[in-house]
């Protein structure tokens, strides 16, 4: 029997993952009004898993970099599948749902683990390709995942996180059987502190590193604001109930999963990283800015076309670079990175929602200056590894 591409394992694992992922999101809201929570109480929810993200991502990225990837993708996997059961158990008590999220939040490093070990296994020329494969991951897991909990959710409010936990389980299994090691021994970080700023330090010493992972936050925190408040401005302009509203999000999700899984390595070998992030960075601020102004359906599937494409280009884009730049220490890196990008889905949001309250069109108007600052950043960003950088692994 033919050997499997590690890279289509990974994909897979991370793909189930995410499909667990998604049955949970779009169900919260319901979960904290049966505890007796509020809007303030759903928000602090989301919150708190993305905060348990930002402080513990970079420790399970730099984890990787030393003991291998493998170990840190199935114990996280496993201890995601752990926060899915506890939710399911305590779904009608706000205290644990909190534990359970911020415990899911805790082992949410695997997401950044798995774009080191595409780092590992891939050269410079198919790097794109395979951080696409990782968002193609993410659109698919968001598109099937909640049409899965909204089902699940008939049978009784039990059975979406429960599911999830078996999936969960059932992935860090399958792996433990045909996910290889892609980070070679000598090639780990001898050194491990529990406290490390690694990934900062890097920052710090390469100016392009840090710009990227400004871009990172900003592009993050843009989109992060747009997605609180489109189904209110599907509602107002285009009388769009909740159901509508979705099938905008599936539209989107379909169409970055098929240019992240199918063109993104092409487009990453004719134009660049570096050209695709400033394309991405500029379609979005285009489509942020045009938004709110939209009245009819098919204008507004076209700006949802257009924050598909931008969206899409920009992410494995910005990740290609990062791991061009990060060395030996790809973990801690992309770890980092995810990092930003987790506090910017708590900050976004939260501003997403007081800016809709003063003016309906502000979180799209402050979104798209977020984005015309990042088009600035993205001016002239380098296109290769760091003068100073280890070559990675590339298997």
């Amino acid at each position: 029997m033919a050997r499997r591409s590690p890279l289509l394992i990974v994909w897979i694992t991370v793909f189930v993952d995410l499909v667990g992922f998604g049955i949970i999101i779009p169900l919260q809201p319901f979960y904290v009004e049966t505890a007796g929570g509020s809007g303030l109480e759903v928000g602090l929810l989301f919150a708190s898993y993305s905060l348990a993200q930002f402080v513990f991502v970079p420790l399970w990225g730099r984890l990787s970099d030393r003991i291998g990837r493998r170990p840190v993708i199935l114990l996280t996997l496993v201890g995601t599948g752990l926060s899915f059961f506890l939710f399911a158990a305590a779904y009608d008590s706000l205290l644990w749902l909190f534990v359970s999220r911020i415990l899911a939040g805790f082992f949410g490093g695997n997401i950044a683990v798995a774009q080191a070990y595409v780092a590992d296994v891939t050269d410079e020329a198919n790097r794109a390709r395979g951080m696409g494969l990782i968002g193609m991951a993410f659109g698919l897991g968001f598109v099937l995942g909640p049409a899965i909990g909204g089902a699940l959710a008939l049978l009784g409010p039990v059975w979406p996180p429960a599911f999830a936990g078996a999936m969960a389980l059932a992935n860090a299994l399958a792996a433990a059987f045909r996910l290889p090691e892609s980070h070679a021994l000598a090639a780990r970080d001898t050194e491990f502190r529990w406290l490390d700023a690694r990934g900062w330090q890097a920052a710090r010493a390469d100016g392009s590193l840090a710009r990227l992972f400004a871009l990172v936050f900003l592009s993050t925190f843009a989109f992060a604001n747009m997605e609180t408040t489109f189904a209110l401005l599907a509602k107002r302009n285009l009388g769009l109930e909740r159901s509508g509203a979705a099938l905008l999000f599936v539209f989107i999700g379909v169409i970055s999963a098929g240019i992240q899984g199918g063109l993104i390595g092409r487009l990453a070998r004719r134009f660049g990283p570096a050209r695709l992030v400033l394309t991405g960075t500029s379609v979005l601020a285009l489509a942020l800015l045009l938004a709110p102004w939209v009245h009819h359906l098919a204008t507004m599937l076209a700006i949802c076309l257009l924050l598909a494409v931008g969206t899409s280009l920009n992410r494995p884009s910005l990740n290609t670079l990062i791991s061009y730049r990060a060395g030996s220490t790809q973990g801690a890196v992309l770890g980092t990175a995810a990092s930003l990008g987790s506090l910017a889905r708590v900050a976004g949001p939260a501003a997403g929602g007081v800016l809709w309250d003063l003016r309906y069109w502000l979180p799209y108007a402050v979104g798209a200056a977020v984005m015309l600052v990042a088009v600035l950043l993205a001016l002239g960003l380098p296109t290769g590894a760091a003068p100073d950088a280890s070559a990675a692994s590339t298997g």
